[in-house]
């Protein structure tokens, strides 16, 4: 979930920009992960850490990309931590910045436990002070690659949290991607459907977790909610996330329906639309959890791995409309939690209409997204990690 860019951050971030105005156009850099070629002329460090006894606590090190306030990724992984640091395993982060982010950055784990929440482990920039781990994790395929020329590891594993190929059109960073999935790696995927195509599509070994929800934060309300408030994620910087679609079924939604209030969420700036609404922006998640406990129904579309949203929606009892997507459709089922249509702009203003007229369908997608997610925790999403983990010591069994 992205969050707003305040305080010590925002001032950060516009001295960067005005630097940067006064430097000229910075050299370009591209996204080639540094470790890529390593491991083309090299091959990988072969595993020779100590393998840990059965059942024991784990050495756990996690190699992320670089970060900024807000990265959905980083906030799961974060939050994944928390939920091993609790379950007794010992947990590192290391930032693998090829990008050149953090070269500003004095304290990269104060600014980490600054956006994404505290953690016991150290968090370090680089692999100066590197001496080994049980288990050595991937994060994103800009990190595989140096995950495989670690030292003194038992195991490695590969959190993959969507298919990333998908991110890219026809590039280089596709085909990297792509490769990655073959390198040998478990990987640990954010659902059954995401496990099950990179075993089908790469042969690789993979286990799966479901994302947690925070229940503190996203619950159900007291206060009463409207009958004519529709939210709609509009983070238009995520093409995944479809908002061309989205702002047509909106468009379609506001000629049927001029009476109905749409509110976009998700983008800092406004988005130009042909119809009338107001623009939430980014919210803390406090505030977005007020915004989903207010509305009727919600909107948020997922073409590849699902989002956090639609179950942080679903939590604050919120009904949900989303693409019947392969990944939503096995995830959720055709007639779950969660109305799903058609990748069509009319499909998906007719479902949220259905859903505005029937207040017992209405009530019966907030039952089931109840049951849905009333399973779904970080430390539960903790304990599968953990089961992956163990996994992969055991040869990806």
């Amino acid at each position: 979930m992205a969050f707003v860019r305040t305080g010590v951050d925002g001032a950060r971030a516009i001295a960067r920009r005005l630097a940067r105005r006064r430097a000229g156009p910075a050299p370009l850099r591209p996204a080639a992960p540094a470790a890529l070629l390593e491991v083309a002329r090299e091959g990988p460090v072969p595993l020779d850490g100590a393998r840990p006894a059965p059942g024991a606590p784990l050495r756990v090190a996690v190699v992320v990309p670089p970060f900024r306030r807000g990265s959905g990724g980083h906030s799961t992984i974060a939050n994944l931590l928390r939920g091993l640091e609790a379950r007794g395993h010992a947990c590192s982060v290391w930032v693998e910045d090829d990008e050149g982010r953090h070269a500003g950055d004095a304290d990269v784990g104060a600014l980490f436990r600054e956006f994404f929440g505290p953690l016991a482990g150290p968090v370090r920039l680089g692999f100066d002070g590197w001496s080994g781990a049980d288990v050595a994790v991937a994060t994103g395929w800009q990190t595989v690659h140096r995950v495989l020329r670690l030292r003194g590891v038992a195991a490695r594993a590969y959190l993959v949290q969507d298919h990333e190929p998908e991110f890219y059109g026809t590039s280089a960073e596709r085909t990297w991607a792509q490769e990655t999935y073959r390198l040998g790696l478990h990987c640990i995927c954010a659902s059954p459907w995401l496990a099950g195509l990179v075993r089908d599509r790469y042969g690789a070994s993979a286990s799966s977790f479901d994302l947690g929800v925070d229940h503190d934060t996203y619950a159900p309300g007291t206060g009463a909610r409207r009958d004519d408030l529709v939210v709609a994620y509009a983070r238009a910087v995520t093409p995944r996330r479809a908002v061309p679609l989205v702002l047509l079924a909106m468009e379609e939604l506001a000629r049927r329906r001029p009476r109905v209030e749409i509110s976009l969420f998700g983008e800092s700036v406004p988005i130009v639309t042909r119809f009338a609404h107001t623009h939430a922006g980014v919210l803390e998640p406090r505030a977005l959890a007020d915004l989903y406990r207010r509305a009727t129904v919600g909107v948020v579309l997922s073409m590849t791995n699902p989002s956090l949203v639609p179950t942080e929606m679903l939590a604050c009892g919120l009904p949900v409309v989303d693409v019947a997507s392969d990944a939503m459709t096995a995830t959720f089922g055709a007639d779950g939690a969660i109305e799903l249509a058609a990748f069509d702009p009319l499909a998906i203003a007719g479902a949220v209409e259905r859903l505005l007229d029937d207040p017992a369908l209405r009530a019966e997608r907030s039952r089931r997204g109840a049951e849905l997610v009333a399973s779904r925790s970080w430390p539960a999403a903790a304990g599968q990690v953990e089961a992956g983990l163990r996994a992969a010591l055991e040869g990806g069994a």
